[in-house]
């Protein structure tokens, strides 16, 4: 989804590396000539929304992020939190959490990272005036409320959370306002990465221009050309980096496109290395057109179509439900995904320990002719439109989920493309009419929670359909509380039941990443949060 909801790739929100080696194909091949540790690398992504860790939530961000930074944790390949910038994380009752970093790092200005590059970050994403994406995430620090008033037109009498406890430059102690068994894994998505002194003014805000020259502690730094929007990003190899696995290849040429059909044509003409999603039409020729170049791997991607439940149009849950009723999920796959996706039919990714296969029941069961009953007896709008973001591959599927709907239910349904999913986010934001909207999400670290707690309850990060279930958002909040993960996950499927009832979004597909790359690039392999993995990659180009 971190994020949420995201990008060219997916809507939101996302983490570490996970270190998955990718299926079909084998990372090491294509490679034309002898390693070149200076070479640089060509990736495609849309343009991010934000960069600022913060307020990032969007796939394309992340990305980016995860070259620039180094998370407190990264992620086994049984998605159970490692150490990483962390040299430990403990806690005795999953409500008072001691962090200890290790020595070393600097950010790549030369500032030591130290308890406060944490502290003084978390401050600024809780802080509501300053009014960023992620700062739902700080929810379960002890101090949050007080800084996020319920009136929203008020302002906090506090501007530092009450939870965060320096100890000393190399560790600080976190107390949340309840026990939060997946508080550690939480700690991997870009919302908990440090931020140097040089990131604020004197006044606590951010500098100016900050954010288009990133100064980071990652194996990779921004070039002083910066963040070139809707051009490029450009990063090198961090010399002075302090993790333990350094880069093998010289820097990332971050390539920001409008749309993947000219970035699959820069790969197949050799002026692009890797595209980390093939568009839906060239799916069934893609491994005739590169070979074992073609790839894929897991991943936690999740697309859904989503209601303004707060449009009268959207409010009686009888029309959502025909509608979810009157698409063939399972034709679409056939036909535009070549298979290469699944259908799906719960709210939360099947990689996740706690997914359930059926869980929408019949709501997500093709049925044009109950479907058609349904939609006429509750006055259904006349006229359907779903609004997606054009620089993703959406405009296949969406086309065809209209063409059904418009059979079906006997109404005429309007595919309307947004050019940049930055652009989708700031609509749905402000509440403009857009219809129904294609949404994603990419899970930023894995439990069931991060599906349920961000994209449902009622101050959700990326709740952009207005949905608000009371039972809904405590049934959340006790699994939240749980001593075990089994004990979480009982209620969270208890939570899950809610959304299958009240349907503010109807589950379409979970994806899997399908990537191409040249023949200039080995080792390419992508993991579970849709990031190609930076520190395999290896190069032969200069």
């Amino acid at each position: 989804m971190r994020r949420r909801t995201r990008g060219i790739w997916m809507a939101l929100p996302v983490a570490a590396a996970l270190g998955l080696a990718a299926c079909g194909g084998g990372g090491g091949s294509g490679s034309s000539g002898p390693a070149n540790p200076n070479g640089i690398v060509s990736i495609a992504i849309g343009e991010p929304q934000h960069l600022l860790s913060t307020n990032a939530t969007d796939a394309n961000a992340n990305q980016v992020l995860v070259s620039l930074f180094a998370p407190l944790v990264t992620f086994d390949a049984n998605s159970k939190p490692v150490v990483d910038q962390a040299a430990s994380i403990t806690t005795k009752d999953a409500k008072v959490w001691d962090i200890k970093i290790k020595p070393g790092y600097t950010f790549t200005n030369g500032e030591p990272v130290t308890s406060d590059s944490y502290i003084n970050a978390w401050n600024y994403g809780a802080y509501a005036p300053n009014g960023q994406e992620n700062n739902y995430y700080y929810t379960q620090i002890a101090g949050y409320a007080a800084m996020n008033p319920a009136d929203t037109n008020a302002t906090p009498t506090v501007k530092r959370l009450a939870g965060l406890k320096k100890i000393s430059d190399t560790e600080f102690q976190v107390t949340l306002s309840a026990p939060y068994i997946d508080f550690e894994s939480a700690l991997g998505y870009t919302a908990f990465l440090p931020m140097p002194k040089a990131a604020f003014t004197s006044a606590g805000a951010i500098a100016p221009n900050f954010e288009n020259h990133m100064v980071g502690d990652g194996p990779f730094m921004m070039t002083s050309a910066g963040w070139q929007h809707d051009k490029t990003i450009d990063v090198v190899k961090n010399p002075k980096y302090a993790g333990a696995t350094k880069a093998k290849i010289g820097g990332v040429n971050f390539k920001i496109y409008q749309n993947t059909d000219a970035a699959y044509a820069d790969v197949q003409g050799g002026q692009l290395d890797i595209l980390p999603i093939v568009p839906t039409q060239d799916l069934a020729t893609a491994e005739s057109d590169f070979g074992d170049r073609y790839q894929h791997s897991p991943m936690s991607s999740f697309t859904f179509i989503a209601f303004p439940t707060y449009d009268t149009a959207y409010a009686n849950v009888n029309v959502r439900r025909a509608v979810s009723m009157a698409i063939d999920r399972a034709a679409i796959v056939r036909t535009v995904f070549n298979n290469s996706w699944t259908v799906a039919k719960s709210f939360v990714s099947p990689v996740l320990p706690g997914y359930r296969a059926d869980t929408c029941g019949a709501s997500c069961n093709y049925n044009p002719t109950a479907a058609k009953a349904l939609y006429t007896a509750n006055r259904g709008p006349a006229n359907l439109q779903i609004s997606y973001n054009a620089d993703g591959p959406n405009k296949e599927w969406v086309e065809a989920a209209c063409n059904q709907l418009q059979q079906n239910l006997g109404v005429p349904c309007t595919p309307k493309p947004v050019a940049k999913f930055a652009d989708l986010l700031t609509q749905l934001k402000a509440k403009k009419q857009v219809g129904m909207f294609r949404l994603g999400w990419v899970m930023d670290y894995p439990a069931m929670s991060d599906y349920l707690g961000p994209l449902y309850t009622t101050r959700g990060s990326s709740n952009y359909y207005g949905y608000s279930n009371p039972r809904f958002d405590a049934l959340v909040a006790e699994g939240n509380r749980q001593p075990t993960q089994e004990a979480a996950i009982t209620k969270y499927q208890q939570a899950e039941n809610i959304l299958a009832q009240d349907l503010p979004v109807i589950p379409m597909f979970f994806g899997q990443n399908n990537f191409v790359h040249s023949t200039g690039v080995s080792h390419v392999s992508m993991d579970l949060f849709q990031n190609v993995e930076l520190l395999n990659l290896t190069t032969s180009n200069k």
